[in-house]
């Protein structure tokens, strides 16, 4: 007797035929590890995280490129399901410490506290679980020390993969690929990029096969507006789902808003010098020449609790914008919260930091923080207090802060969606200069408006500008994708890890798989392909230059000579102008009085430094340092009250000192009055001389006798009298510049070709001459060099190595160690940094000589920090403050005396525990050394430090 089909709703208007194949397809789906899965989730899946987790499921890597907020988290959760249920391990690894809290916390509710782990290089917390969370370089340590942890290791999540763009961190994660074992399947998560299949190319290459799935549809559409004045604008005129223009999709800047094209216009016409430049400050209501201007703090918010498009971020790229925002919406008595609201909003912080001292907590402003998180406003960047970010995180997740003031690190990743996002304006510091923002920062950045399962539709609102270009605005917002860029280069600890596992010639060819050197060698059958272009155009310019009454190229190369030779000369005198000028500078003293010739601080000054290169430690100059490599940079206090740093370009001939003026023992740069008080008596003193006016000499080109030689040659040459010689030599000056392009063309290809190679054999070298390297023998040195991480790795070691920190106490040891890690957010600082006196000064003065030494190296090796490889100089900046709070001092006082946010100190602190524990490790027979940086990290880890957060 047949035993009945189980009835299913959809099998009811099939054949039995079809229902039994409906049937058997159902039970198929069943019996896998998918189905068990999706039914942990209130949703079903989208299609892109279907595939994906099929394709984890038939034991595929998978790479998956979708916005943020898409869920493409789900992927590397269902590989966690996949590594608990067949009894092997999962690490998910993230970029950074506060995500990695946020994965570990939404893991642990899953699967509960003993099933799970947490590795943030200063912190373990169950590091033998099955499902382990750590931050990427922990996981590279691991590989490079054979750790047992790896042990029945069957999946690894990389989190934001994309972050192996980041210039300095983003070599970590091509290690952890190129290293993993082939047994590991692998599972990378990234924002959508544009050559998301050429990563996906190299994955496969090095990893084995490799599914790449592509989504760029958002699950809850995003609408693109612009703010002007009390009006918020569509940005384009006829948007699709996604707020980008439906009927033209490859121009965007053709579907922008009429009405904002018509709005800029006016503007340009009321203000046209604005054309060309950014818009500054603010164009006010009252007394304006229009009707637009940019909306306040306030007001923005206010218009969008309004619309009902609260919570929203509002991305300001400073740290100090965002607090002035919560201060102005303070002070306003903004109030976004009841008063249930804010009763909760109260237990919740308090409970949150209970074990906060009172001290401490009057010491980083915690009563006007609450007074705006009562309110539901919020400010959030890395200068706050781990636990003050943390908190502000879960109110606004919690719909208990309404308004968050934020700058760009928000955007990374962590799980703070909200239904708008403001950018206040286009342009930010990227570390060198103001920029404007990418297409990439720009998607990263409104991607977190819109959250999935609240709302129908998420906000993204520019703040209108003086000089907004909206054709500009619709083609960054038009632009779904960015490029994924390598930034891997090897380093000494690589180096010698890579050579100690596969000896030197193998790790060549490892590295020769980087992502790094396949986006490299691409490129090159590009440039290929133009080099066989511009051969065929050089044939029809040479024929076209082709004179009957002699020998053009003869003729042209002695054109050229005589251009050289005047453009030598002019060389030369410049270059003697700025000998000069250089020689001038050198020669003058703290106290002397001179006339600034140009620039932006032309006119009277004094000199309150000469700024000459420090002294490196084999006598020379260190102009290799980059603040140094155009020559002195003396500091000067203006006639304006400004200290400031001039370079080489202010001065463009020589200068001389027209007076003199004493500074006072008791003078502090960075005091107002002080500098108010010093270049008062400087106008006193020297306000009525006047600079000696500089007369340029006779030109050299006249009495040249090359120069008059190659004019008679070039007037008895037969194509001098040609009626087209300047039709000739035109089509001759094309051919020369297309020629030198394809030579160009063809350096760049040998240049690409093998460059990581290149450079990996360029610190080898520098690594044998120092004895960290042998052959293929890692000498006890090397190996050392093997356990210290970061940027100066070889700087730590050598110090080891020579002593200088041997018989330091913990509190100065942590001083010195403090130079390593820490680099301050601006490098142009008239003040000298304070340091301890005694034993710490003498040996930080000690690592800045050996830092010199291997500075020269580098530059006999050609190895070159701006391209990522090398060691900069040691930044003192947090010495004195690592000293202090490892003797013991409040909080109050270290952070007083440092000038520095909370955040700032927490950060610095923890990594420079990190590296006391390397120094620790890596200290090897030195027992009073390991003893010495044990007690500086118990002196370090107290108070803050040590109650803030898991990671």
């Amino acid at each position: 007797m047949n035993t009945p089909l189980p009835e299913h709703p959809e099998d009811r208007e099939l054949n039995p035929a079809e229902a039994y194949a409906a049937f058997r397809r159902r039970a198929k789906e069943q019996a896998t590890a998918l189905y068990g899965f999706q039914q942990l989730y209130d949703f079903p899946l989208d299609d892109f995280q279907l595939e994906a987790c099929r394709a984890l499921e038939a034991g595929e890597g998978v790479l998956v490129a979708a916005p943020t907020g898409s869920g493409k988290t789900i992927v590397g959760e269902f590989a966690v399901h996949l590594a608990l249920q067949g009894g092997r391990k999962c690490f998910y690894t993230t970029p950074i410490k506060a995500l990695s809290n946020q994965k570990y916390g939404d893991l642990v509710k899953r699967y509960g506290a003993a099933k799970v782990g947490l590795l943030t290089g200063d912190n373990t917390v169950n590091g033998d679980a099955p499902v382990v969370v750590m931050t990427t370089e922990v996981l590279r340590n691991m590989l490079y020390a054979g750790s047992s942890t790896l042990n029945g290791l069957g999946y690894v999540v990389m989190d934001e993969v994309h972050y192996l763009a980041d210039r300095f961190r983003g070599a970590v994660w091509e290690e952890v690929i190129i290293h993993l074992p082939e047994s590991v399947t692998l599972v990378s998560l990234s924002a959508t990029v544009s050559n998301a299949e050429e990563f996906g190319d190299w994955l496969d290459t090095v990893r084995g096969g490799t599914r790449v799935i592509v989504s760029e549809n958002r699950p809850v559409p995003l609408w693109q507006h612009v703010m002007a004045g009390n009006r918020m604008y569509d940005l384009f005129a006829n948007p699709d789902r996604d707020g980008r223009p439906k009927d033209a999709p490859r121009n965007p800047a053709k579907a922008v808003n009429p009405e904002l094209v018509r709005l800029a216009r006016s503007e340009l016409d009321r203000n046209p010098r604005d054309k060309f430049g950014r818009g500054r400050g603010r164009s006010m209501p009252n007394g304006r020449p229009g009707r637009v201007w940019t909306p306040g703090r306030v007001d923005v918010i206010d218009r969008l609790d309004a619309e009902g498009l609260l919570p929203a971020i509002t991305f300001i790229f400073s740290r100090a914008g965002c607090e002035a925002a919560v201060q102005q919406c303070l002070s306003s008595g903004l109030r976004l919260n009841k008063e249930e609201d804010r009763a909760r909003v109260r237990d919740i912080v308090q409970e949150r930091c209970a074990d906060i001292p009172d001290e401490d907590l009057h010491v980083l402003g915690y009563f006007e923080w609450l007074d705006g998180l009562e309110r539901g406003i919020a400010a959030h960047h890395a200068g706050m207090l781990p636990r003050f970010k943390e908190v502000v995180e879960e109110l606004f997740v919690k719909g208990l802060v309404k308004a968050v003031f934020a700058t760009e690190t928000l955007a990374l990743g962590i799980n703070m969606p909200a239904r708008s996002v403001v950018m206040e304006k286009l342009v930010k510091w990227n570390g060198e200069q103001h920029a404007d923002i990418t297409p990439g920062e720009y998607t990263q950045l409104t991607g977190r408006a819109g959250r999935r399962g609240i709302d129908i539709e998420g906000h993204a609102v520019v703040l209108w500008q003086r000089g907004l270009d909206p054709e500009a605005l619709a083609g960054l917002a038009g632009t779904r994708t960015y490029p994924l860029k390598s930034s891997f280069r090897p380093s000494y600890n690589m180096a010698v890890n890579l050579v100690s596992q596969f000896g030197r010639h193998r790790s060549r060819e490892l590295l020769e798989t980087s992502f790094a050197q396949f986006q490299a060698d691409r490129s090159v059958v590009g440039i290929a392909r133009q080099v066989q272009r511009n051969e065929e155009g050089l044939e029809g310019y040479r024929e076209s230059m082709t004179c009957h009454l002699g020998d053009f190229d003869e003729y042209m190369n002695l054109r050229r000579e005589l251009k050289d030779r005047e453009n030598e000369l002019a060389r030369e005198g410049s270059s003697q102008r700025r000998a000069a000028a250089v020689e001038s500078i050198e020669q003058l003293k703290p106290g002397d009085v001179i006339h600034v010739p140009t620039g932006k601080f032309a006119g009277l000054a004094l000199v309150l430094d000469p700024g000459l290169p420090p002294v490196s430690r084999n006598g020379r100059n260190a102009t290799r340092h980059p603040d140094f490599q155009d020559g002195p940079r003396p500091v000067v206090l203006t006639a304006e009250r400004q200290v400031k740093r001039l370079a080489m370009i202010d001065f463009p001939h020589p200068v001389a000192a027209i007076e003199r003026l004493r500074i006072p023992k008791s003078f502090n740069p960075r005091s107002p009055q002080s500098r108010r008080d010093l270049a008062s008596a400087l106008r006193t003193k020297a306000g009525h001389l006047e600079p000696e006016r500089f007369r340029k000499g006779r030109a050299a080109a006249a009495d040249d006798p090359e120069i008059t030689r190659l004019r008679a040659t070039l007037r008895q040459h037969p194509c001098h009298g040609c009626d087209e010689r300047e039709d000739h030599a035109r089509w001759s000056e094309r051919y020369h510049r297309l020629h030198r392009d394809t030579e160009q063309l063809e350096r760049r290809m040998r240049s690409r070709t093998h460059t990581i190679a290149r450079t990996f054999d360029r610190v080898c070298g520098l690594l044998t001459d120092l004895g960290y390297l042998s052959g293929d023998t890692v000498t006890a040195d090397g190996k050392r060099l093997g356990r210290l991480y970061g940027e100066l790795d070889l700087l730590a070691s050598e110090c080891i190595r020579e002593g200088v920190w041997s018989g330091l106490a913990a509190a100065e040891l942590a001083a010195c160690a403090s130079a390593l890690v820490y680099e301050a957010r601006q490098s142009d600082d008239a003040a000298a940094p304070r340091v301890p006196e005694g034993a710490a000064k003498e040996a930080l003065g000690k690592m800045v000589r050996i830092w010199g030494h291997l500075d020269a190296l580098e530059e006999q090796h050609r190895i070159n920090t701006a391209e990522g490889v090398g060691q900069r100089e040691p930044d003192l900046g947090f010495a004195w403050a690592a000293y202090r709070w490892a003797l013991g001092h409040g909080l109050d006082q270290v952070l007083r005396d440092a000038d520095m946010p909370a955040g700032d100190f927490v950060r610095w602190t923890k990594q420079l525990i990190d590296v006391l524990g390397q120094i620790q490790d890596a200290a090897g027979e030195d027992a009073e050394l390991r003893k010495t940086a044990r007690k500086a990290v118990e002196g370090l880890r107290r108070g803050i430090i040590a109650y803030s957060s898991v990671g």
